[in-house]
């Protein structure tokens, strides 16, 4: 299987499975969308949404956020580890929305880079989600399929972002991601990975054995 028929065939086997989606984390403007993503480091996008609608339901704006104190958001997101350091990002990156955005969330990376606590992915994330603006943000998932797939060398996140947006159209990349992600947890996880399950990777193989 040659590279161009093995982005369309992944393309498309993701598109037969995931014709529709979502972001899993949930969220209902760009500023709690952020906040979620920021949230989401190193837990899962299901215990993130346990905790959001108790944060929220206190402050879904920057304004409501900066009248929190840093220890009252550390004791409400606690549960999701490194809370000493995404309370100090949630409260700073709020006055800075108010300060030098009229409260408003950014849409370049270089502004939402310049935020605490907003790394590349958690900006890409947003800019992909809450302005349509194409990026390809790199979760563990796509960065682990990208290797079994033969499409980057797993040499690092941002290698594999290249590869990504280099061998994928950019009109798909939004989707896409989220697609990967998807399959990548039914289908193709780091821990008790059938091989005979996984679709595509068992594709891959199998062809380049003929």
């Amino acid at each position: 299987m040659k590279k161009a028929e093995k982005i369309k065939f992944i393309i498309n086997t993701l598109e037969e499975l995931y014709p529709q989606i979502e972001i899993p984390l949930h969220h209902k403007d760009p500023y709690t969308l952020l906040i979620a993503v920021l949230l989401s480091a190193q837990t899962t996008d299901a215990r993130v949404n346990t905790i959001t609608p108790i944060l929220f339901a206190k402050a879904d704006n920057p304004y409501d956020m900066v009248l929190l104190s840093v220890d009252e958001i550390r004791e409400i997101i606690k549960p999701l580890g490194l809370s000493p350091m995404k309370s100090k990002g949630i409260h700073g990156l709020s006055q800075i929305l108010i300060d030098k955005h009229n409260g408003e969330v950014p849409q370049t990376f270089e502004e939402l880079e310049a935020l605490p606590a907003v790394g590349h992915k958690t900006a890409s994330v947003v800019l992909s989600h809450a302005f349509a603006i194409p990026t390809f943000p790199v979760a563990t998932h796509i960065h682990r399929l990208m290797h079994r797939w033969g499409l980057s060398d797993g040499s690092s996140v941002t290698q594999t972002e290249k590869d990504a947006k280099r061998l994928f159209p950019k009109d798909k990349w939004n989707k896409l991601h989220i697609q990967i992600i998807l399959y990548g947890r039914e289908y193709s996880p780091a821990r008790g990975w059938n091989l005979e399950k996984d679709i595509i990777t068992n594709t891959i193989i199998q062809s380049k054995k003929k």
